[in-house]
C-alpha cells in the first residue's frame, strides 16, 4: 500500500479539488480561453508543476499564446509566452529542418551514406557502417538498443565532447537487426547534427540559428545565449521527497550543450507557434519566407519506421497506425492525421502536436518533471477540436498515476537483498573501465564503498550492500531517480574482475542505460 504523506496530499486533492470534474470540450470548434485556464491550473496542482505555457495556432493565425503559474515555485515571476523553457526532444526536428535545408539545397540526399560526410563515423558492425544514411540517423532503427549510450550525454554536465560521442559508437553492441525494430535514440541526432556541420561548414548551432531561427524572427536560441536574454526563465523542478525542488543541473544558463540536436533548443511558446505554422504551411512563415520545400515538409513527416500500438490509443482513439518520420511521430487519432513530438528532460516537458486536416497546432511546455500535465492538457486541447465525447483528462492521467504508484512502491518493497556480502571489502576497491563510457573507481569510504565516474560528474555515490556481489549505487545528486544495481564478477581465479549494472526501479528513464556498460578491471 502507498503510505505517507504524499498519498495523503494526492488523495486530500482527490476529494476536495476546487475545479471538479467539468473540464470537457466546449464544441468541436474548439476550447474557450477560460476553459483552457482551468484545465491547466488543475493540472498544475495536480501534477506537482509550477508553471506551463501554452500556444495554439488553427487556420493560419495564433489564437492563443500565454503563461500560467510560477517560473520557479519560491518566486514571485509568472510564466507568459515569452517565458524560455528547454524543449527538449521537440529540438529533434529543428535538426530535421536543417538537413532539409541542404537537401534543397543539392548538397546531400537523404540517403547518402553517413561516411561520405563523416568519415570516423563507425557502428559496431562494418556493413551496418558502410549502409548507414543520413535518413537512418533520424528513424531510431539502427539495432542499438532503447536510450543506448545516453549516459554520455545525460545527467548534464556528461563530461563527453560530441567528437568523442560520435567516436564511442562503435563500442555500443546491436540488440536488434539494423533497421527491424524501433528503439529511440538520442546519439545519433548527435551525428545528425555533426552531418549538418559537415556539408554547411558552420556549427550545427550557427546553422540552425541563422538558417531557421532568426529568418522566422523565433527569439529562441540553438547555442549560447545572451545574458540580456536570460531574464524570463523557467526553472526546472521535480517532485522529490514529498515536496517540488528544483533540478539545478538541467537550468537554463545560456551555455552549448553536447546534446543540443538531439534535445538542447531553448524557446518559448510564442517562438513555437511560428513554427508551428511554418510546418502547416508547408515550409513558409506567416511573413511568408520560405525555409524548406513543401516537398522537404512532406518527406519529413513521411512514415519510416512503424510503432506499436498501445491498448489505451486504441480505446480512446481508435488509431490503427502509429509511425515514426524524420524527427516526428504520425498516427491517426479519431479518424484524423497527427504529426507530433514530445520532449522530456528532468524539470522540463514539452508536447508539440499538429493536425494538418483541421489546420491546428499546439505546444505545450512546463517546467516540471511529471509528463502527466502536457498529456492531459494536450489531449484536453486537441479533443476539444475533434468533437470528441466529453472527459476529463486531467483526473484520467491523475488517478492512473496513483495506481503506477502504489505498484511502484509495492515493487521497491519486494525488492531486499540478504545484506550479506560474498568476499571482504577491500576485493572490489579498484578501477574498472567500459569502453565507451570510460573509467570508473570503487573506493573506500566511512560509510562503505563509493562509486565514481572520472568522465561523467553527475554518476557518483555512496554503495550500499545488497546480497553477495550486488550492490546499490544511491547516487549523490538524489533527483536523477535512478540508483542501480552493481553486480561484481569474478574470474576463474576468483579475483573480481568485472561490473554490470542494471537500475533498481523499472521505470526509471531509459536515458540511464545502464544496462549497455560492461567494466572490465585496468588496476
Amino acid at each position: 500500500m502507498l503510505t505517507g504523506n504524499i498519498l495523503k496530499l494526492m488523495m486530500a486533492f482527490s476529494v476536495f479539488f476546487i475545479f471538479g470534474n467539468n473540464l470537457l470540450a466546449d464544441s468541436a470548434n474548439g476550447i474557450s480561453d477560460s476553459k483552457i485556464q482551468q484545465v491547466v491550473e488543475k493540472a498544475l496542482l495536480r501534477f506537482n508543476t509550477p508553471g506551463m505555457a501554452v500556444s495554439i495556432v488553427h487556420d493560419g493565425k495564433i489564437i492563443h499564446s500565454q503563461g500560467y503559474g510560477l517560473r520557479h515555485i519560491a518566486g514571485k515571476e509568472k510564466v507568459n509566452n515569452q517565458t524560455l523553457f528547454s524543449i527538449a526532444s521537440t529540438t529533434k526536428a529543428f535538426t530535421s529542418a536543417a538537413l532539409a535545408i541542404l537537401v534543397d539545397e543539392g548538397k546531400f540526399d537523404w540517403d547518402d551514406p553517413v561516411t561520405k560526410y563523416l568519415p570516423d563515423f563507425k557502428m559496431a558492425d562494418p556493413w551496418v557502417t558502410r549502409e548507414f544514411t543520413v535518413r537512418d540517423l533520424l528513424t531510431h532503427r539502427s539495432g542499438l538498443g532503447r536510450g543506448a549510450g545516453d549516459l554520455m550525454l545525460w545527467p548534464e554536465p556528461s563530461g563527453f565532447s560530441r567528437e568523442e560521442i560520435v567516436h564511442n559508437l562503435r563500442h555500443l553492441k546491436a540488440v536488434t537487426s539494423f533497421r527491424s525494430e524501433y528503439a529511440y535514440d538520442n546519439l545519433l541526432y548527435i551525428v545528425a547534427g555533426e552531418v549538418v556541420a559537415a556539408i554547411s561548414g558552420m556549427p550545427w548551432e550557427e546553422f540552425v540559428q541563422s538558417r531557421i531561427l532568426n529568418p522566422l524572427d523565433m527569439t529562441c536560441f540553438a547555442g549560447k545565449i545572451p545574458a540580456e536574454s536570460l531574464d524570463n526563465v523557467a526553472t526546472p523542478h521535480g517532485f522529490i521527497g514529498e515536496k517540488i525542488v528544483t533540478i539545478p543541473r538541467n537550468a537554463i544558463t545560456g551555455q552549448v550543450k553536447a546534446s543540443a540536436a538531439a534535445g538542447g533548443l531553448v524557446c518559448n511558446v510564442r517562438g513555437m507557434a511560428t513554427w508551428m505554422l511554418t510546418q502547416l504551411q508547408g515550409g513558409i512563415s506567416p511573413e511568408g519566407k520560405r525555409i524548406f520545400s513543401e516537398k522537404q515538409r512532406d518527406e519529413m513527416w513521411r512514415s519510416q519506421t512503424i510503432l506499436p500500438i498501445s491498448k489505451s490509443e486504441r480505446e480512446y482513439d481508435n488509431t490503427h497506425f502509429k509511425t515514426y518520420a524524420l524527427a516526428w511521430r504520425k498516427d491517426d487519432v479519431l479518424g484524423y492525421e497527427v504529426i507530433s513530438h514530445t520532449g522530456t528532460l528532468s524539470g522540463m516537458q514539452a508536447y508539440l502536436t499538429l493536425v494538418p486536416e483541421l489546420g491546428l497546432g499546439l505546444m505545450i511546455l512546463n517546467n516540471g518533471s511529471n509528463y502527466g500535465a502536457r498529456n492531459a492538457v494536450t489531449q484536453q486541447i486537441i479533443k476539444s477540436y475533434m468533437g470528441a465525447t466529453a472527459h476529463d483528462w486531467v483526473e484520467d492521467y491523475y488517478q492512473k498515476q496513483l495506481a503506477r504508484m502504489a505498484k511502484k512502491t509495492e515493487e521497491k518493497q519486494a525488492k531486499k537483498g540478504s545484506l550479506k556480502m560474498l568476499n571482504p571489502l577491500e576485493s572490489y576497491l579498484g578501477k574498472f573501465r567500459d569502453p565507451w563510457f570510460g573509467h570508473i573507481e570503487i573506493s573506500q569510504s566511512d560509510n562503505g564503498l563509493r562509486f565514481t565516474s572520472l568522465k561523467s560528474l553527475q554518476m557518483r555515490g555512496n554503495m550500499e550492500i545488497f546480497e553477495d556481489n550486488s550492490f546499490i549505487v544511491r547516487w549523490d545528486n538524489r533527483s536523477l531517480g535512478a540508483d542501480a544495481y552493481v553486480h561484481f564478477g569474478e574470474n576463474s581465479a576468483g579475483r573480481i574482475s568485472t561490473i554490470t549494472m542494471l537500475p533498481v526501479l523499472e521505470d526509471t528513464d531509459f536515458s540511464f542505460d545502464f544496462q549497455d556498460l560492461n567494466f572490465q578491471r585496468v588496476d
